[in-house]
């Protein structure tokens, strides 16, 4: 068996080797793509590396073939071991015969500098979105690359380091975490020359968009989150650039000057010469120096017209051919005596045929006790929060969505494109608007200036599970990008950590959990009460697999069209003509959650966009600016002023019914008897009626319905939803989205838990089912038990809050049954 392979050689028989990375790197090159040529070192080589090496701890003397089963809930014994580990590793000789060998092979490539890139495949056969996307080549979580001259020594250095890095506490924790052996990972290096580069980037496909992000220099800018790249928004089948935004950037990066002495020289002295003063050579790649860009630099795009469009016509070939590529990366370089031309360094494709974009699907981050660790998972999440390094307190907010994080801040101005953000990275922004929520999803962290507990900042951001403090005032002045900070949801406190030693230790050891109770699932008594959950993606499915719950009590259709959607609002789908295609999508999306729940409901909130948020979309400068959004022009009211959208989405639900018939329509602030009959007229002419099993409910927040209930239900309402966070809001004339009432907005206020008791005791004298799926049951056990002493029927909560609930209902009915049995 070979040890050795050439990217112009691979075949798919040898994914297992060389890793999915190269697979698909080969397959583009075979297809006559331009692409660095470079060779893989295959997974073989390090299994034979292991097996020479002598062994001194018991532990790893079966390395090779051992699972190391390691406490991973220890992170100082799981620190020391790794540390060991690595030491052990990079301190022997690799054998002569194979290091020989892989020399030669380096001296064919004719570079004086050469990068290694991990190109891993998972041999496991339960494919889970976890391991397939690390697999599929989004490994930087896990791995760095390496760089180094085209010498025997440095060459066989850089590869040690870089299979070392299997053994990192972060690596180990993450595959023991999935339930993933050590040796079903296979681990192959991918070795390739690295010259300057003009520029560099990524192309992502969004559906009929190719996004296009830039920078001058080497992409490892863009990677690192030190510059902020160029955007180009381009129509994938026309070509024709729709948007374009300069991105912002003092520094490129490039091969140092002192590593290129021979071949490829003078072209990269070309390159170079074009930029400013050189700076320090990066820390930790010393071959890798930064230089900075005047003032005319700074304002220049990246890409020029011609350049973009050779770049447009690559991808759209490329993409023609491999129909699952999602993301590409390029870099647009000049080899010596040759025209400048664009290569493709990377091909992810989708780890799943789910019709929503790699980047969206990834990085839930945050790793807790009832859920899977998710891909790309960065961050450090330990207890007591500050016990790995000296910290300072920054700020102090509102503990918006638990659990405590550590990683490097990337702070975001209200102009600036967030669609792709590095593994690990806490996002610091003023606030997030509706096209910057999903940016969430990949963030290890979020600290916002603005926002409150049931603003969709911190709805999404306790869904996915990522640490979040809103209402942190001057957060975007206090916190520089690039600082490692670490955000503790359960406070609401934000640290600096400031023993850059320690702190490096601590990152080293991402991520780790939080110590826990050992889960009482084996004992659960029966609850007569439903536990439902509360969602809005799609990502969350595989988290809330194994959780007691009866179904999804508010699936919220607006945030779930915004990713849907490719961040465009719903009418410019309308307005361009793509009506059938909006249908299709919402229906696929919708179809995912009904699958995954079956048989039990899913309740689907219809599109609530208020003009504040929807303005924020592609294509929202059609909706009017309203003085107070809350009480404006959203809900069924807009239904009945414009029914387009509203019948849109019936559309959609009527396909899903079609194949799935737990699925459920609830209608969002409903003011009057008049709109929910409108609405009601629509959802029968769109057939969905006709399927005996399907209910049509009304979210209960609008004080009204406390007079109108009997009304309502005369007029068809076959159940209520108490949406807590709009009541709240108008019964005490706060804004939910305020941070300075954040106080005074108390869903346990007399007046809202009266109005709550009220409803529910109306819903059982008039026969209808009520539940209730705003945030005050998801953040307040003691609201939980009036709920089940009230009579609730369901209660539909956060997934991070669905352990607690089960135990609070239970502990509820248990003193229920005791009374009554007393009685």
């Amino acid at each position: 068996m070979a040890n050795l392979y050439w990217l112009n050689q691979i075949q798919p028989h040898d994914r297992s080797l060389v890793g999915n990375k190269a697979l698909y790197l080969s397959q583009v090159l075979q297809k006559g793509f331009p692409v660095v040529p470079g060779f893989v070192v295959s997974a073989r080589v390090l299994q034979q590396f292991l097996e020479t090496i002598d062994w001194s701890e018991p532990l790893f003397a079966d390395l090779p073939h051992s699972s190391l089963r390691l406490d991973i809930e220890n992170p100082r014994q799981l620190q020391a071991i790794a540390q060991r580990l690595r030491q052990s590793i990079e301190a022997p000789t690799l054998p002569t015969d194979c290091l020989a060998e892989i020399t030669d092979a380096m001296q064919q490539l004719q570079t004086p500098v050469i990068v290694l890139r991990p190109s891993l495949f998972v041999k496991t056969t339960s494919r889970t979105t976890a391991t397939e996307a690390i697999a599929n080549g989004r490994s930087s979580a896990l791995f760095d690359i390496q760089v180094c001259r085209a010498t025997e020594a440095e060459l066989a250095q850089g590869l040690k380091r870089l299979w070392a890095q299997l053994f990192r506490a972060k690596s180990l924790f993450y595959w023991q975490r999935l339930g993933i052996q050590l040796q079903q990972v296979k681990l192959a290096v991918l070795v390739q020359p690295l010259r300057s580069a003009i520029a560099s980037g990524t192309v992502q496909r969004l559906g009929n968009t190719l996004q296009v992000q830039a920078t001058a220099g080497l992409g490892m800018a863009i990677d690192w989150g030190e510059v902020s790249p160029d955007v180009y928004k381009v129509h994938a089948s026309s070509g024709i650039v729709q948007a374009q935004q300069l991105g912002k950037r003092t520094i490129v990066y490039q091969v140092a000057e002192t590593a290129t002495v021979n071949v490829g020289a003078a072209s990269d002295e070309a390159v170079r010469s074009s930029y400013m003063t050189p700076l320090l050579p990066h820390a930790h790649l010393p071959l890798l120096q930064a230089y900075l860009l005047n003032e005319t630099q700074q304002v220049e795009f990246a890409l020029n017209e011609a350049q973009l469009g050779a770049l447009v016509q690559l991808v759209r070939a490329v993409v023609a051919t491999f129909n699952q590529a999602t993301v590409l990366e390029w870099t647009f370089c000049e080899e010596q005596g040759c025209s400048p031309q664009f290569y493709l360094t990377q091909l992810i494709t989708p780890a799943t045929r789910q019709p929503y974009p790699l980047l969206d699907s990834s990085a839930q981050v945050m790793v807790r006790p009832d859920r899977a660790v998710p891909p790309d998972s960065e961050p450090l999440v330990a207890e007591p929060p500050v016990a790995v390094a000296d910290r300072v307190l920054l700020l102090a907010g509102l503990a918006a969505a638990p659990g405590q994080v550590i990683g490097k801040a990337r702070v975001i101005a209200l102009g600036e494109a967030i669609d792709t953000l590095m593994p690990g990275t806490i996002l610091i922004a003023e606030m997030l608007p509706p096209h910057w929520l999903l940016s969430i999803k990949q963030a290890a962290g979020l600290v916002l200036e603005q926002g409150s507990m049931t603003s969709h900042s911190a709805i999404i951001a306790r869904e996915v599970g990522v640490p979040a403090v809103l209402a942190a005032t001057h957060a975007t002045q206090q916190i520089q990008t690039g600082e490692l900070i670490l955000v503790d949801g359960d406070r609401g406190n934000v640290y600096r950590l400031v023993d850059q030693l320690q702190a490096e230790e601590a990152e080293a050891t991402l991520p780790m959990t939080l110590p826990t109770e050992t889960p009482r699932s084996a004992n659960r008594p029966p609850l007569l009460t439903k536990l439902m959950v509360n969602l809005s993606q799609p990502q969350t499915l595989e988290m809330i697999a194994a959780l007691p719950i009866d179904g999804i009590g508010l699936l919220r259709g607006e945030l779930l069209a915004i990713a849907a959607l490719d961040y465009q609002h719903p009418l410019q789908w309308v307005h361009s003509g793509r009506s059938a295609a909006l249908v299709e999508r919402l229906a696929i999306r919708i179809s995912q959650f009904a699958a995954a729940l079956a048989p039990r409901p899913v309740f689907y909130r219809s599109l609530d966009l208020r003009s504040h948020e929807a303005r924020g979309l592609i294509g929202g400068e059609v909706v009017p600016i309203e003085v107070n959004p809350t009480l404006g022009l959203h809900g069924t009211f807009s239904y009945c002023l414009d029914p387009t959208l509203f019948d849109l989405e019936l559309a959609a639900l009527a396909q899903v019914q079609a194949t799935y018939t737990n699925i459920h329509l609830l209608l969002p602030f409903v003011r009057t008897v008049e709109e929910f009959a409108f609405c009601r007229e629509r959802v029968q002419a769109a057939g969905l009626m006709r399927h005996s099993q399907f209910q049509l409910w009304i979210m209960a927040e609008v004080p009204s319905v406390l007079f109108l209930l009997p009304d309502y239900v005369s007029a068809g309402v076959q159940g209520i939803a108490i949406g807590t966070n709009d009541l709240t809001q108008l019964l005490l004339g706060v804004d939910r989205d305020h941070a300075l009432l954040a106080s005074s907005f108390k869903a346990r206020h007399p007046a809202v838990k009266a109005a709550i008791a009220r409803l529910i005791e109306q819903a059982i004298q008039l026969g209808i089912p009520c539940s209730i799926c705003g945030q005050a049951p998801s953040q307040d056990p003691e609201l939980v038990a009036d709920l089940v002493h009230w009579g609730i029927t369901s209660i539909s909560v956060d997934p991070g809050a669905v352990e607690a609930t089960y135990w609070a209902i239970a502990q509820a009915e248990q003193q229920l049954l005791l009374g009554r049995v007393r009685d």
